[in-house]
């Protein structure tokens, strides 16, 4: 029996054994498949009826997971999951984590929530109730409603996405009156008045004189990577001469606006949202109305600055009172906006509610009125007037690739040129009376000499050049004039062709004269596109001219650049240390993707001293003195320039300004005995250059460039950490610095500067009226300089690099000095940080100069 007994003994434990693997196996594939799948069912809390169409969002993601059609789900993730959001709509968010391991048959009962649910929603009518704070105001429970819900609003829920855009412009002179309809500049123009309308918000009149239509079809994708292409399907314009610039420039004022954003760009300038997640550290709130938008219940919501003087908007918020999402929303600048030439912003956005889930935009008007002559509300101005409109959402259909691809279209572009026909069959809405007599007007106004006379005098203002026989420009006229030591008083005039702005080819020269050194100077330059998918261009150029060398760390040979260091009008001390320079350069670029440029230069230089009595090139080769640098070198570039927009499409383009960054990667290698160069030797040189809208706390400029010689060259070859002995405002130089005052073989730069857009003086009494804005900045060089580089120099005491510590200069600005709405002055206060125990060193400078921006 005891075999038996032993037999069954090691039985159960076989058993027990299996049992307690089987158990351990079962459990570990519980907890396995519960990191990756959750299931159940979605009821109502009170009635435990089933719901659907409820959105779950895993890991606190942005993007719903699924969207349930029935009460039941299931989600499954190979990344685990962690916490669960069920959305829906008059329903509360519910979120669940799985720190209990229950994960399967869950049953999720969803809170139904509504408008009643809030306390103390009052409706205030216009009375301004001080609150002790915000949790006391109502309309903080609601905005609290508006953030949560946040995820649920935009594109970003779905795998790809596309939609219709139809977008028109209009440019109108703004505030005209009897008065200004008499003055003598509208002598046999007067039947333009007819023509005006009062139609912008505050029903003021103006008379349009551009207008343009554009339709796009925007296509977009999430995943894997966020890709989107806006392609133009057609475009129509009148008005100036140039009307893709125009159209162009006029696209650029206006930036694409999230209400939910807690800043919103206007000019590259941040302003807070009303809708922000941190409205209420700048905006006071009043629920004073509720109202039906396009068949949906909303509050009303006012909106206000607590200090005026600060950028900030005023208006509306119209907030579904069943969803708590954003239906409409109208922002309005305060009458004290400290933006430079703008007068008044408004923007009306409205938005439409395609599911239970999602809003998305549908139709955006925008204002933006802009004045050189003051900011009272009756200042002569020009009126942009955009409205953009939104149809066809489409989603998730799985497009082709090659939608995503950009065409880089111009809106002058020959196939979007449409029929009337096509234009009344295809808008989405339709021109008013007053719109379709711009298009009558310009034409009238185009057979009027004296309205080509004044659209000619603008043109050159805008432009520095002068048209002639619609073939060649006489200018640049602002660079006509310059002073230096060694030339003194300096005369300069140029010309290029110009048969349009595409041209794909193009040839520039000009020729200085200074009347101290009698000599005459030469510059003379030819680009040919072959490609415009690609642009493709070659070029070649010859100068011989006075140049400072070293008034910027990275040079791009161009022949045509204007030195500024070595023409301009007003030094601080005297520039003795120029060079004349013969060159000639070639040159072959090409863009492979969009806004990423590769390019190789070849340049030949013959580089001496221009004033060899107080400036000193000579250097040792082969144990000989020699006073003239003969150079052979090819230059490979990348420039990558993400998010940069252009106007026209031909071998100079106009470049917008924008907050995109600038990247700039050069390798040059210099030729030994070929084309009798006198050294070989490599360089390496980085790039980073970009503007930051910093929330609303204004922005920043970060400029950082490093480099490296790897062989011994002299002085005319070396690395010059960049001075600025003018009394102006020169971006990337070191104030405070002399010309040559440190060279490097290996260096690093940063310049710094953060402008706050009056954010600080708007609080001091007084000098808030001035309207001044603040800015600090901060500059820093680094560099080494070996001894064989200091010893191949005929004068190798006299240099130096900043390798004792880093060199730094800081100090503050005050700009948007001027009056009226002409503010254009900026004043730098700078300090000298080290390397004080130098001979004439300037520990403080001021400088000063124009920036014609916001």
């Amino acid at each position: 029996m005891k075999p038996s007994t032993d037999l069954n003994h090691k039985n159960f434990q076989s058993l027990l054994r299996c049992k307690f693997t089987v158990t351990i196996l079962l459990l570990l594939a519980t907890l396995s498949s519960a990191q990756t799948r959750i299931s159940g069912r979605i009821t109502d809390e009170k009635t435990g009826q089933p719901i659907s169409g409820v959105e779950i969002f895993i890991n606190n993601r942005e993007q719903a997971e699924t969207v349930t059609k029935g009460a039941d789900f299931l989600v499954e993730s190979d990344s685990g999951i962690s916490t669960a959001t069920f959305i829906k709509r008059n329903y509360k968010p519910e979120i669940l984590n799985f720190d209990d391991f229950r994960f399967e048959n869950l049953v999720v009962k969803l809170q139904s929530e509504k408008v009643e649910q809030i306390n103390e929603v009052v409706i205030s009518g216009v009375s301004k109730k001080k609150y002790k704070n915000k949790k006391e105001n109502p309309a903080y429970a609601i905005m609290q409603e508006v953030w949560k819900r946040r995820k649920t609003n935009g594109l970003a829920r779905y795998s790809d996405y596309q939609f219709q855009e139809y977008e028109k412009i209009e440019i109108a002179l703004n505030n005209i009156d009897s008065a200004f309809m008499k003055k003598k500049i509208f002598n046999n123009l007067e039947f333009i008045f007819d023509y005006a309308d009062s139609a912008n918000y505050d029903k003021r009149l103006s008379l349009p004189v551009f207008f343009n239509e554009t339709m796009y079809k925007t296509y977009g994708r999430n995943a894997p990577e966020k890709k989107e292409n806006r392609i133009i399907v057609a475009n129509r314009f009148s008005g100036f001469n140039d009307n893709e610039l125009v159209a162009s420039t006029a696209k650029n004022q206006f930036k694409e606006v999230n209400i939910y954003d807690n800043t919103l760009n206007f000019f590259n300038i941040g302003f807070p949202s009303p809708a922000g997640t941190d409205g209420f550290s700048t905006y006071e709130y009043e629920i004073t109305d509720s109202i039906s938008v396009e068949d949906t219940d909303a509050y009303v919501i006012k909106y206000f600055p607590k200090n005026r003087e600060l950028l900030a908007f005023q208006g509306n918020l119209y907030v579904s009172r069943d969803t708590y999402n954003i239906v409409k929303a109208t922002l309005r600048s305060t009458n004290k906006i400290n933006v430079n030439f703008v007068n008044g912003i408004y923007l009306e956005t409205e938005y439409d509610n395609l599911d239970d889930a999602v809003f998305l935009p549908k139709r955006t008007y925008t204002e933006l009125e802009m004045s050189v002559f003051g900011k009272k509300k009756d200042a002569k101005s020009v009126l942009f007037k955009r409205t953009g409109i939104f149809s066809g959402y489409l989603f998730n259909k799985n497009f082709d690739d090659q939608l995503l691809v950009d065409r880089g279209q111009t809106l002058s572009d020959e196939n979007l040129k449409k029929s009337d026909a096509f234009w009344e069959q295809n808008r989405t809405e339709p021109l008013s009376e007053t719109e379709q007599n711009v298009y009558t007007m310009v034409g009238e106004l185009e057979q009027v000499p004296k309205f080509k006379r004044i659209v000619k005098l603008v043109e050159i203002l805008e432009s520095g050049y002068i048209n002639a026989w619609n073939a060649i420009d006489f200018g640049d006229i602002y660079s006509v004039y310059g002073n230096n030591e060694v030339e003194g008083d300096r005369v300069r005039v140029g010309a290029r062709t110009y048969f349009s702005p595409n041209d794909k080819w193009r040839v520039a020269g000009y020729t200085a004269y200074g009347f101290k050194d009698k000599k005459l100077k030469y510059g003379l330059e030819g680009r040919y596109m072959f490609s415009r998918e690609n642009r493709a261009t070659v070029g070649f150029g010859s100068r011989n001219d006075v140049i400072q060398l070293g008034a910027q760390l990275m040079n791009d040979d161009g022949i045509m650049t204007r030195s500024f260091a070595s023409s301009s009008v007003f030094s601080s001390g005297t520039n003795a240390s120029l060079s004349a320079v013969k060159q000639n350069n070639f040159f072959f670029s090409l863009e492979p993707l969009k806004n990423f440029e590769v390019r190789m230069d070849a340049a030949l230089q013959n580089i001496k001293s221009a004033n060899p009595e107080k400036f000193d090139l000579g250097f040792y080769k082969d144990n000989q003195l020699k006073s003239e640098l003969n150079d052979f070198h090819t230059t490979f570039s990348l420039i990558a320039k993400p998010g940069a927009r252009y106007s026209q499409y031909g071998v100079d383009r106009y470049a917008f300004t924008t907050l995109s960054p600038t990247f700039v990667l050069k390798f040059t290698h210099g030729f030994e005995n070929v084309l009798d160069g006198d050294f070989d030797y490599n360089k390496l040189q980085f790039l980073y250059s970009q503007p930051v809208v910093v929330g609303n706390f204004g922005r920043s400029v970060i400029n950082f460039e490093a480099g490296k010689n790897f062989s011994t060259v002299p002085l005319a070859l070396q690395n010059i950490i960049p001075g600025n002995q003018s009394y102006s405002l020169v971006p990337n130089t070191f104030a405070l610095l002399k010309y040559y005052e440190f060279v490097a073989d290996a260096y690093t730069t940063l310049n710094y500067e953060h402008h706050f857009q009056g954010k600080i003086l708007a609080h001091i009494p007084l000098i808030k009226k001035l309207k001044f804005r603040e800015l600090i900045f901060l500059r820093g060089a680094y560099g080494t300089l070996s001894e064989a580089s200091k010893n191949i120099n005929f004068e190798s005491t006299k240099y130096s690099a900043p390798d004792q510590q880093i060199y730094y200069e800081y100090g503050f600005g005050l700009e948007n000095i001027g009056f009226g709405n002409l503010r254009i002055l900026r004043v730098d206060f700078n300090w000298r940080g080290n390397y004080l125990d130098r001979p004439d060193v300037s520990k403080f400078g001021v400088k000063f100069g124009f920036q014609m921006n916001f």
